[in-house]
């Protein structure tokens, strides 16, 4: 050890010592030895240790302005990561889950199976090849096959016997299934084919509802082949916007992917997510678009979720409020479409007339409770004649 006390007293060694006392440390832990310009740093507040390497004083200014602009960095970085969401992130979709390799090469094989039959049997034949794993599926899955009699009985109760619910599981299970090879090779079809198979009645409705010019939305329903509605509408050459939940499986984003892909029109589509900003829902309607959503949800899709009752087959249950409200406030009629599934992949889309005139807007308070009731009533009437289209389950 080195005697200090016949040393001229340095300042930077003052100053080290007084934080050292106001930090309730030992001062005797930091020492200066003969070398002073070892510890010229305590003069810009570094504190000295025993055991530190001698530095270079020539390229201390370096140093120096290398620490302060890696702190500036930081900081930087810092407040970008906790920065208040701007109006633009609200308006992001949540990043989608990537799919799977396996599950891309499980659905290829499929749809390649369900192509190479297609072409030996025709869509006749798949039709056929789809009511016969129907069958299988409604004779060894008894949990849905539960589940689906248990559904059927909420709605219509004691209404019917036990014969009619049995017939109408089975006849669920076959159309589910044809639906669903149907859906997924829909882009392998010919162009002339598939538009033959799909037709659409009170196309009129929607056609004098996109000459107001304020768009139109269509309130879908869990009732029937909704997804082959949209892309029968986008092939007829209107312009659609669509709302869609963010927990979509991977088939059906693999399948949309493919649609995209090979209809120029689907491509052009603009897909919200339900859990996003409603912007792009105003912007769409004033660009005279045809939005379309669900709105007999069963579940709650966060807490910002509007609801309100309706009288649905004589029980009260929550239907979703906030694409009506916002139809209302930019003036676009709101109508209902159907989509029945016939024989041999044949589909019917059924748009209804308005649920409400435009000019009845400014005239009626309860204009929402009001629309969703007439929703209501038409979703009852198509379950009641068609029970087999049940969807969500």
């Amino acid at each position: 050890m080195f005697n200090t006390s016949t040393r001229p007293p340095n300042r930077g060694t003052e100053l080290v010592r007084e934080r050292s006392q106001r930090a309730g440390r030992s001062s005797a832990r930091y020492r200066v030895e003969d070398d002073p310009a070892r510890w010229r740093g305590d003069e810009i507040g570094i504190s000295p240790q025993l055991d530190a390497p001698p530095r270079d004083l020539r390229r201390w200014p370096e140093q120096a302005q290398a620490d302060i602009l890696a702190v500036q960095m930081s900081t930087q970085n810092l407040a970008a990561n906790t920065r208040a969401p701007r109006a633009s992130d609200e308006d992001a979709p949540p990043r989608a889950r990537p799919i799977p390799l396996l599950v891309r090469a499980r659905i290829a094989c499929v749809r390649a199976f369900l192509v190479g039959w297609t072409r030996l049997f025709s869509l006749s034949g798949l039709y056929l090849l789809g009511q016969f794993f129907g069958t299988l599926e409604y004779l060894t899955d008894y949990k849905r096959r539960r589940r689906v009699r248990a559904k059927l009985a909420s709605f219509f109760k004691d209404e019917f016997p036990a014969a009619w619910h049995r017939r109408m599981t089975h006849r669920y299970f076959m159309r589910v299934r044809c639906d669903k090879m149907f859906y997924t090779i829909m882009d392998r079809i010919p162009r002339g084919k598939l538009m033959n198979r799909i037709k659409m009645f009170g196309r009129e409705n929607l056609d004098a509802a996109l000459a107001e010019g304020n768009g139109v939305y269509v309130a879908l329903c869990h009732f029937g082949a909704h997804h082959v509605a949209g892309l029968m509408t986008a092939l007829l050459g209107y312009r659609l916007a669509g709302v869609r939940d963010p927990k979509e499986s991977h088939v059906r984003r693999y399948i949309q992917e493919k649609y995209r892909e090979t209809f120029p029109e689907v491509a052009e589509m603009k897909m919200s997510h339900a859990s996003s900003f409603p912007r792009e829902i105003y912007r769409s309607f004033r660009e005279n678009k045809i939005v379309a959503s669900l709105l007999d949800v069963d579940r709650r899709r966060g807490d910002k979720t509007r609801t309100l009752p309706v009288i649905f087959f004589g029980e009260s249950r929550d239907f979703l409020t906030g694409p009506v409200q916002i139809a209302v406030r930019c003036g676009a009629p709101t109508l209902t479409g159907f989509v029945e599934s016939r024989k041999n992949f044949y589909y019917r889309m059924i748009v209804t007339p308005p649920l409400v005139e435009p000019k009845d807007f400014a005239d009626k308070e309860d204009i929402i409770a009001d629309v969703l009731q007439q929703y209501a009533d038409g979703v009852e009437a198509f379950a009641r004649e068609h029970p087999d289209h049940l969807m969500k389950i």
